[in-house]
């Protein structure tokens, strides 16, 4: 969560931040808040955004920039009837607003609010791929499945390299026991960030569903018949791998590759045979039917093992330079298409 916040934090400094204020009065301390905003010198600038407010209580810009600085300072509470203000007065930092809004409130377990605030910012931003991210991760964290994966789809639409809408998707399909989709969302998170600290957690997770595994409680209850109908008939498809003959006298990387590879093409011939096709079909199982056609599931086996056993696949790659370049060249050249 932390981490998330402080990156909330930085992208609404880097909207907000720029001097447009009058170098006169009010405007004159909001800049020189700001500057100490950007040096990090969050107990001085909100010094200078209250005293801005006290000769011009309604200015949104002042009114922002103190809750900002104050959220910086872990003061989020003391920055709520700011952030408020700053809504109440229509202006370019009014989505910026909620969007603080609904950060203070998701970290101090105020789901319900955290939502609001964000469903408000985004009727007023709808293409702020951040804001649906976030509206995600609360959705999530309310154990709202459902809504949290239709909020990942519109943050992935906006952003289709955003490594962590992607994984966010996989996680709330896990818990609704959507589990190809939860496999490949993962898959899909690791081709776009093998190396930060969440790639063991996904490898973990892969693991465990290309054992049979099910997440404690998830379930289908909230989907509708069809989907549920779905689910059960992908789920198949992951059972049909883990006990095909074949799959027996496999393990390690190798047995990786094997399933996938079966996973992956049996998706795609499914899917291949729907007239209408979802997000997740277009997005997430054509292109790993067609990764799976072009001869790459070693190198994906491979990577996802990375986070498990780096020595062994910097060897791999010792050996087998050309099957990593044809795998990078396949992702930069597929286009994910929704």
């Amino acid at each position: 969560m932390q981490t998330v916040y402080k990156a909330l934090l930085t992208t609404l400094l880097i909207f907000c931040s720029v001097k447009i204020f009058a170098q006169s009065g009010a405007g004159v301390l909001l800049n020189e808040g700001l500057e100490l905003q950007k040096a990090s010198k969050h107990t001085q600038a909100i010094e200078k955004f209250k005293a801005a407010l006290a000769s011009e209580p309604d200015n949104a810009a002042a009114n922002y920039q103190l809750a900002f600085s104050l959220v910086a300072e872990k003061k989020g509470a003391e920055a709520i009837p700011f952030a408020e203000k700053a809504i109440s007065t229509p202006s370019t930092f009014t989505a910026p607003a909620y969007s603080l809004l609904g950060g203070i409130y998701d970290a101090s377990g105020q789901a319900q609010k955290a939502v609001a605030a964000y469903n408000a910012g985004i009727k007023l931003t709808p293409a702020d791929q951040n804001m649906w991210f976030n509206l995600g991760l609360a959705y999530f964290r309310n154990k709202q499945y459902v809504e949290a994966e239709k909020a990942a789809i519109e943050a992935i639409k906006l952003d289709v390299k955003h490594a962590n809408s992607q994984r966010l998707y996989a996680l709330v399909a896990f818990h609704q026991n959507k589990r190809l989709n939860a496999l490949i969302g993962l898959c899909s998170f690791l081709l776009t960030d093998p190396n930060s600290n969440r790639a063991e957690e996904a490898y973990t997770n892969i693991q465990s569903i290309l054992k049979g595994g099910v997440l404690k409680g998830a379930d289908t209850k909230n989907l509708s018949p069809p989907e549920a109908k779905e689910a059960n008939t992908f789920n198949t498809i992951i059972a049909n791998a883990i006990n095909a003959p074949s799959a027996k006298r496999l393990q390690g990387v190798a047995l990786t590759e094997y399933q996938l590879k079966s996973i992956f093409t049996q998706a795609g011939q499914a899917v291949n045979k729907k007239t209408g096709k979802t997000f997740f079909d277009t997005f997430f199982v054509m292109p790993f039917y067609q990764l799976a056609q072009a001869g790459h599931t070693e190198a994906l086996a491979q990577l996802i093992n990375k986070s498990a056993d780096g020595a062994a696949y910097e060897k791999w790659i010792g050996s087998n330079p050309e099957k990593k370049i044809a795998l990078d060249n396949w992702i930069k050249a597929t286009r994910r298409l929704f």
